[in-house]
């Protein structure tokens, strides 16, 4: 065991993570030169397609040092702020981290809660300045900041590059002298921790776990703590590029369980392997359940796809226990789904997920964030609302309490005012302002989660053009003014397009969505009213003019009594129409609610 190394790689989006460990990979001669491509690890088109890693990736190198054969076990992690659960389970399944950071950027928010993250977990954490290549490295600068941030000696930096791989070696050094052997007792009882799965269509379910005391025998009888239940362990094994089976997994090691389970209910991440014969005492802690941030509806575009759609969101779920769903019905769409997110992102990618890897085409509601609403009649009985049309009557309501976020902007100086304006424009208040360099700020916020929900991140790109990183944690419930705005189809109401809102956004909100709508919906026969109403009171609407056939074409000349005639016919056609006519609601529009600033 204390030649065994277990560790992962934390850093902020872009900062070089998934190109340094294809050094690692290739300087240990885990994969071969043929085999290997760009971000080797990261096995899912998305990723590839827009170069960020969505799933922690676990692989295990052997090298040799100083004549003495090494294992060691990486962890390869996300860095957009959407998926830090993932990186919170890595953590818990290691003894040390490399924190990366880009030579040509510094610094950035996610860099800082990942590391708190890593602190909080006792791990030991080797700093690396990476992109030491490109001109444009400001070396002494961010080795600055790093001390600062994590009290280190500059000669415990390493400057490293993952395109030229420079420093790698010096990398696997420190990994071996730096990071402690894992702790464990192989006679105890067999103790594992899941960190992850996957589904295999044809072995059943695939689980990844860390040996924290016992050794794991294949054909063993095996029990998970928290289900209860009991599986033969069919095959074990430790994870390279490929999965290699073994005939025994001994503690401090990370390996792979099949044991034939199909049902995705059956394996929690977080769980604790035991024995059935010799189980332990107590599970592994060091799991938080996770919180999601964002909720949405997701349907099926065909309501015969219902079930189609729940396999594949149960498949979907073990690969990335982050997404928690429930059934639920609406007048507009049929049967579908209440999902939560961790955020936008993060229900994009479950969007684009479904549609490639199970041919899904689904429907997304407007998002929006839970809510807690308190009645006049019973004042302490709290009700959690996810779903604007679940509200109760505003008239019983005593008061409406939303979640609210501290917000970290790390941006260069010169983009602090149009970064207030953004922040204040969304009922943000500043809290602090530090100065972390001479041109560097960090500036923390508290605001409401719903307002960071739909366009935050984009407009705030936009207006540092691209310099300013975002980290946010909840902070807890606070009453606001809020209102249920109802949107009017042809005086039907969509419930899909419902949301709940600050009363001083209500007008200005339901304005810009009834003109967007207007250009989105096509005309029918029949004119078409869009209203934004909030109760019995309209705020804002537009009308769809109708297609109209020319029905006086045919009258050349003669009394206008005719072609009157021929009009008020016309007219009282129209009117027995728009009484039955249905508004067909395009995909287009449920998702351009979300991009009204465009």
């Amino acid at each position: 065991m204390k030649n065994i190394r277990n560790f992962c790689i934390i850093a902020h989006i872009d900062h070089g993570k998934s190109t340094l460990a294809d050094r690692l990979l290739q300087a240990t001669n885990t994969i071969s030169e043929r085999d290997m491509q760009d971000q080797a690890l990261d096995d899912m088109d998305i990723e590839r397609e827009r170069g960020i890693t969505i799933k922690s990736h676990a692989i295990q190198m052997n090298y040799n040092h100083n004549g003495e054969d090494y294992v060691l076990n990486l962890i390869d992690t996300p860095g957009h702020v959407d998926f830090s659960y993932e990186v919170s389970r890595s953590i818990a399944a290691c003894e040390g981290a490399l924190l990366i950071v880009d030579a040509t950027q510094g610094i950035e928010a996610q860099t800082i809660s990942n590391l708190y993250l890593a602190v909080e977990h006792d791990l030991e954490i080797i700093p690396i300045l990476n992109k030491m290549d490109l001109p444009s490295a400001m070396p002494e600068e961010v080795s600055d900041q790093i001390i600062e941030l994590i009290g280190c000696k500059l000669e415990d930096i390493i400057q490293a590059s993952g395109k030229t791989g420079l420093g790698v070696d010096q990398i696997l050094d420190a990994v071996i002298n730096r990071i402690p052997a894992p702790k464990g007792d192989e006679e105890a009882p067999l103790q594992a921790m899941i960190f992850d799965s996957v589904f295999n269509s044809f072995r059943g379910i695939i689980a990844y776990y860390r040996v924290r005391n016992g050794v794991l025998k294949k054909g063993q009888k095996v029990r998970f703590f928290n289900t209860g239940k009991d599986y033969n362990a069919d095959e074990i094994g430790i994870l390279k590029m490929n999965l290699v089976s073994k005939k025994e997994v001994r503690a401090g090691d990370v390996g792979y369980i099949i044991s034939g389970i199909k049902a995705a209910n059956e394996v929690k991440v977080g769980d604790t392997i035991t024995t059935a014969e010799r189980p332990c005492d107590a599970a592994i802690k060091g799991f938080e359940d996770v919180k999601p941030m964002v909720f949405a509806g997701i349907y099926p575009v065909d309501n015969e796809d219902y079930e189609e759609l729940r396999y594949s969101m149960e498949k979907l779920q073990l690969n990335d226990s982050s997404l928690v769903f429930e059934p639920e019905s609406s007048a507009a769409l049929g049967f579908g789904f209440r999902c939560g997110f961790l955020g936008m992102l993060h229900m994009e990618i479950i969007q684009e997920r479904l549609e490639r890897e199970f041919n899904m085409t689904v429907i997304t509601t407007v998002p929006n964030v839970s809510y807690h609403t308190y009645m006049k009649r019973d004042v302490e009985a709290q009700l959690i609302v996810n779903n604007p049309s679940e509200l109760p009557d505003p008239a019983g309501v005593d008061r409406i309490e939303e979640p609210y976020i501290k917000a970290q902007v790390i941006t260069k100086s010169e983009f602090v005012g149009s970064i207030m304006t953004l922040c204040i424009e969304k009922r943000g208040e500043l809290k602090n302002q530090v100065y972390l360099t001479q041109d560097r700020v960090e500036i923390t916020f508290e605001m409401p989660l719903a307002e960071i929900v739909f366009d935050f991140y984009d407009r705030l790109k936009t207006v540092s053009k691209g310099y300013a990183s975002f980290d946010y944690h909840p902070i807890g419930y606070k009453e606001s003014d809020l209102v249920k705005m109802d949107l009017l189809l042809n005086g039907e109401q969509v419930d899909a397009l419902s949301a709940l809102v600050h009363r001083s956004n209500a007008f200005d909100l339901g304005k810009r969505i009834c003109v967007k709508l207007r250009e989105l919906i096509p005309r029918q026969q029949f004119e078409i009213p869009i209203q934004a109403a909030i109760g019995a009171k309209v705020i804002a609407r537009e009308t769809i003019k109708a297609l109209r056939k020319d029905v006086t074409a045919k009258c050349y000349g003669g009394d206008i009594s005719r072609k009157r005639k021929l009009l008020e016919k016309q007219k009282a056609g129209k009117k027995r129409m728009r009484q039955v006519g249905r508004v067909e609601v395009p995909q287009e529009a449920f998702l351009a609610v979300l991009k009204l600033n465009d």
